[in-house]
């Protein structure tokens, strides 16, 4: 009797449209309609973007603070079809130029999934190069400011390695990127624990599998780490022969393949323009005008 009481009370409060507002509305809604354009008439002004924001991701709170504070808004295409994916524990493939945004694929992925735990490396992320590999350390420092408990270090070659066992030793990262050379020394000499690795990821890694040496390093460093865990590889050029060895690493059945061939030019003429905007031998008043006159050409071509 008291659920009916409250129906009806719940009725009453609702508003009652009659027939002949609803016709009077539809008339006014129509009248002011603007006329629908011509199906034969070809659409104009359509970006090729994607309009959802990193937020769509259900990225950690801390993670989306960085991500604004870098000014990101809007992920590339190789992000806003990898990261989802990563970020579930799928293994991927990623073939893409540079310019892309391949390395913060792999970068909030990881970040996003890993749970710090003293003394424990959770990612390993191998590179062909130590400059590469300063470069990946500085982009999971940047992205991971706001997560203080977590810690990221690079180990390559050039260095003694008697620094690098002591960094190991008292202040165990949760996350590892170096080259495959010095890892693998640190990893046999026990100074470098991968047993709790739960995210493997290889940065230019046809670099790495071209070259028999540092292929049979990465392979040997791979079987140092857990069975279950998720594998990541990325590059700019990836050739037939090379794919099926990356594939070898994968889990059948769970793998993300991003192949992007095209040239990404808007991306490197921002870069462009932006560059010249902050070059001091111009003034400001030219900067302004040929910057501005540059993006706007940028904006047009990409629209056509």
């Amino acid at each position: 009797m008291g659920e009916a009481k409250e129906n009806d009370v719940y009725e009453e409060e609702l508003l009652d449209y009659e027939e002949d507002d609803d016709k009077a509305l539809d008339a006014s809604s129509n009248a002011n309609a603007k006329p629908a354009a011509d199906a034969s008439q070809p659409k104009k002004g359509y970006v090729g973007i994607h309009s959802s924001g990193f937020r769509d991701f259900l990225l950690k709170p801390e993670l989306l603070r960085a991500i604004q504070d870098c000014g990101f808004e809007h992920p590339s295409e190789v992000q806003h079809e990898c990261i989802p994916q990563a970020i579930l524990g799928m293994d991927v493939i990623c073939q893409a130029k540079s310019g892309m945004g391949k390395t913060a694929v792999f970068v909030l992925s990881s970040l996003q999934q890993i749970d710090p735990t003293a003394g424990q490396v959770a990612a390993l992320v191998l590179c062909h190069t130590r400059e590469l590999a300063y470069q990946i350390c500085n982009e999971f420092e940047r992205f991971s400011k706001f997560l203080p408990e977590l810690k990221v270090a690079v180990f390559y070659g050039g260095v003694h390695i008697k620094k690098h066992q002591d960094l190991l030793k008292n202040d165990c990262p949760h996350i590892v990127v170096g080259t495959p050379g010095r890892i693998l020394a640190l990893a046999r000499d026990k100074d470098l624990s991968l047993k709790n690795v739960r995210h493997f990821i290889l940065d230019e890694c046809d670099k790495m599998l071209e070259s028999l040496d540092m292929r049979r390093d990465v392979q040997e460093i791979f079987k140092m780490t857990p069975h279950d865990k998720q594998v990541m590889m990325f590059s700019a050029t990836l050739s037939k022969e090379i794919r099926p060895i990356c594939k070898k690493f994968m889990q059948d059945g769970n793998t993300v393949e991003a192949i992007y061939e095209s040239f990404n030019w808007f991306g490197y003429l921002s870069v462009a323009v932006v560059s010249f905007c902050w070059e001091p031998v111009w003034s400001a008043e030219l900067k302004f005008h040929a910057g501005a006159a540059l993006w706007k050409f940028m904006l047009m071509m990409r629209q056509s």
